[in-house]
């Protein structure tokens, strides 16, 4: 069963839900549960786990052809062929080049060069490690190179690694709805989608049901910092027909531990029954067992 935390918009609480359900699931004697961070620009994951330990840590290389002008006609089928417009060839001028931020490795100019006259490098884009944790099968993350666009790639690297054996993974996902989000929710079998009471979270969540519905993927809301904003979000909630799987009170005290990045120590009274109740309702929806 994989699951994805994910969020419209960045400060959510999106990676506080993902790390306590993975903590409650491995508490829960699910030893074979993996949390995998994929949001590749800003991991961090890791942060809320003090016993960690780096296990390993793989680079992820990126397949960029290289166009020799010596032997290229500049035909420009190479470019015709590129449906990320990352060729430019210009005739008159004998020039040919290709664009590393918006190349994707797809092969197509290989195949339509006649003359042989591309190449293909090797480039990092960043890179994957695995932190093992006193319980539960660790934490797998992603970390995208400076400078790098590659998310989308960086990510599938990541999720391709998990074993097909593990019963539980949790995914935290980038914020937004662009490529990455979409990579990382692909091939889940249900979404979390984390909000929150604000005309600007009820602005990004309605993006993100959007996208999971067109992905055709089982979805559910969780409302954080409930009670804090207005009560748009509700009824936006109840015309669409939307689950809320559970709602966790905004507590100032629960922030600063965040912050400092002590999630799991001293949880307030009602922050920590609000987890219950999420991973409770969870189980009878028979999504977690």
């Amino acid at each position: 069963m994989k699951i994805a935390i994910a969020s419209g918009k960045g400060g959510t609480g999106k990676t506080t839900l993902a790390v306590n359900l993975f903590r409650s699931l491995v508490s829960r004697r699910q030893e074979k549960v993996l949390l995998v961070d994929c949001d590749v620009e800003e991991p961090n994951d890791v942060l809320f786990f003090k016993e960690s330990q780096l296990q390993s840590e793989k680079s992820i290389y990126q397949e960029i052809p290289s166009i020799d002008t010596t032997s290229c006609t500049f035909c420009r089928l190479c470019a015709d062929y590129c449906e990320f417009n990352a060729i430019v060839v210009i005739p008159p001028a004998n020039f040919a080049e290709v664009n590393p931020s918006l190349c994707h490795s797809c092969g197509a100019c290989l195949v339509a060069c006649e003359s042989e006259a591309i190449w293909v490098r090797r480039e990092s884009i960043g890179s994957r490690k695995y932190y093992s944790l006193n319980a539960g099968s660790g934490i797998l993350e992603g970390r995208l190179d400076i400078g790098s666009a590659m998310q989308t790639m960086v990510i599938r690297d990541l999720k391709s690694s998990i074993p097909e054996d593990l019963p539980w993974v949790i995914l935290d996902a980038p914020p937004g709805t662009s490529c990455p989000v979409v990579e990382t929710l692909s091939d889940v079998d249900y979404v979390i989608l984390v909000t929150e009471p604000t005309p600007f979270g009820l602005h990004d969540l309605k993006l993100m049901v959007e996208l999971v519905r067109v992905l055709e993927i089982p979805f559910g809301i969780i409302i954080n910092k409930a009670q804090m904003g207005d009560q748009e979000i509700y009824s936006y909630l109840e015309e669409e027909k939307l689950e809320i799987i559970g709602e966790i009170p905004f507590n100032r005290a629960y922030a600063s531990q965040y912050a400092s990045g002590n999630l799991f120590h001293d949880t307030p009274d009602e922050v920590k029954v609000s987890h219950e109740q999420i991973l409770q309702r969870l189980i009878e929806k028979g999504i977690l067992r």
